[in-house]
């Protein structure tokens, strides 16, 4: 790694802008808080259709960071009822980033994942995510305001609990700790292989983590991109990432 920044792959979203063409994108938080926070090089990967093979994106990247969308993983892949009308949902992303991040926990590559990708994680490895958390009995409202600004949109919104004893805890030494909230869905039954790392006060989780996982590999679902530089959890969370992709 000496003398050259760690490579961050970031499995893009596909949009069809103007009405025909398609565009593959990531939002520019993102793109800037593993640059600065995590000192790393981001790398955009096209989700095409076939899918680039996993072993050639792997073969590029030092490690991956699966973002947030306004779309939603498509329901099907985890066995769940067909989505509502108007739910936007990227199939593409899904081809591209399920596969790819089955390979990258295989390879041991560092991952982060962050709200769709962190629901990405937990359907690659077999669990399940509820599609309107703010329907389900004893679940809070998780969804953001669209119609206030953005600094309100991400603002605090919820407390989480840090589970003792987990790779969240090695992160921070706050063991609750607030958090904004910007997602319909959520993770439902957890996958056997994850563990729990921080839940809202409904129960609902917030934060995974993989014991078994031969590398780093960390999901939350709230954003910490956003300007994760005047936050202290974020950035630690971005730093941690920084040094697995350095081999510390």
């Amino acid at each position: 790694m000496k003398g050259r920044l760690p490579v961050v792959g970031f499995p893009c979203d596909r949009r069809i802008i103007g009405g025909k063409h398609p565009f593959h994108m990531v939002g520019e938080k993102y793109i800037d808080a593993v640059r600065d926070g995590s000192n790393a090089l981001p790398l955009l990967v096209p989700v095409l259709e076939p899918p680039l093979a996993p072993e050639d994106i792997l073969a590029a990247v030092d490690g991956l960071l699966f973002t947030g969308s306004p779309s939603n993983v498509a329901p099907r892949l985890y066995g769940g009822p067909a989505p509502r009308e108007g739910v936007m949902q990227d199939e593409h992303r899904d081809r591209t980033a399920i596969p790819l991040l089955r390979a990258a926990i295989a390879m041991g590559k560092p991952t982060l994942c962050i709200c769709r990708g962190f629901q990405e994680l937990n359907v690659a490895l077999g669990g399940t995510l509820y599609q309107h958390i703010q329907e389900v009995p004893g679940r809070c409202d998780h969804r953001e305001d669209p119609d206030v600004p953005l600094d309100v949109q991400y603002g605090p919104a919820h407390e989480v609990t840090v589970e003792a004893g987990g790779l969240l805890a090695q992160i921070v030494r706050e063991r609750t700790f607030m958090v904004n909230s910007l997602h319909s869905q959520g993770i439902d039954r957890l996958a056997p292989s994850l563990r729990a790392e921080a839940v809202a006060p409904d129960g609902q989780i917030e934060a995974v983590s993989m014991p078994a996982a031969n590398g780093f590999l960390f999901g939350v679902q709230w954003h910490p991109e956003w300007k994760w530089a005047e936050n202290p959890i974020s950035g630690s969370i971005y730093g941690a990432f920084g040094d697995a992709l350095r081999g510390g």
